[in-house]
């Protein structure tokens, strides 16, 4: 369920319309001295039950084209046959660096490698730390844009192994406070015996005002959907300031 809690972590004080709600990141730091904190929630279900995490995804634009992002997720597994469990996941550290920009190179490009720590948790999240090293482009054209990417993650403790990811969006502004969009995304398995998994998302975003939006994403797996993903949702309130 990592490819769905990826989309947990990553925006802008004029909101950049890439990142949440979809899988799929983009290139755009939080602007210099500003902060973006999402509330938000993310699930998954497969034939063997439910999961998912909720929780505060932090961004502090640290220094022009530099973000610093804090993920503090409170996880959840509901097995079909048995009772739920929750706890503290795994807490994300992050940084993204844009090094190559739109009025320049012709797309804006960053890195965003992220670490998740141990969880603390026996029922929850995985016991060992991981990392994860995605790079991610982006191209606006008039109310369109486009962004994407992917990387690998080392990620060899326990049942895990090493995974790769990669995904797709187009975003329209469809009125001056909502943008609609769509994704594909893929990850190959991360668990010993897993599968890969491949999915389809549809998200919005909407402007309360200048400091408060709401977004949501939903869509289907497509492959191996019933042991990996059967649907996928993304809800938040983002505050920007």
């Amino acid at each position: 369920m990592r490819v769905m809690y990826l989309a947990a972590g990553m925006l802008l004080c004029g909101p950049a319309f890439a990142g949440p709600p979809y899988v799929t990141d983009d290139p755009e730091p939080t602007d210099y001295k500003h902060f973006e904190i999402y509330a938000f929630a993310a699930g998954t279900a497969t034939r063997g039950g439910m999961g998912g995490e909720t929780g505060i995804d932090f961004n502090y634009g640290g220094a022009p084209d530099l973000q610093l992002t804090a993920v503090l997720p409170l996880e959840y597994d509901s097995p079909a046959h048995s009772g739920t469990v929750a706890g503290i996941g795994n807490i994300e550290l992050a940084v993204k660096y844009r090094f190559l920009h739109q009025d320049d190179f012709g797309w804006d490009v960053a890195v965003f490698p992220r670490v998740f720590l141990p969880s603390a948790s026996r029922d929850i999240g995985d016991r060992h730390a991981s990392f994860l090293l995605p790079v991610w482009a982006e191209k606006d054209f008039g109310k369109w844009s486009t962004f994407g990417g992917g990387g690998c993650a080392l990620d060899n403790g326990g049942g895990g192994q090493d995974y790769c990811l990669a995904g797709w969006a187009l975003t329209r502004e469809i009125a001056p406070a909502l943008h609609v969009g769509a994704e594909i995304y893929h990850q190959s398995a991360d668990t010993r015996g897993g599968r890969s998994s491949t999915g389809l998302g549809g998200g919005a975003t909407y402007d309360l005002s200048e400091n408060y939006h709401l977004m949501a994403s939903f869509g289907p797996g497509i492959e191996n959907a019933a042991k990996t993903n059967r649907y996928s949702w993304y809800v938040a309130t983002l505050f920007t300031f």
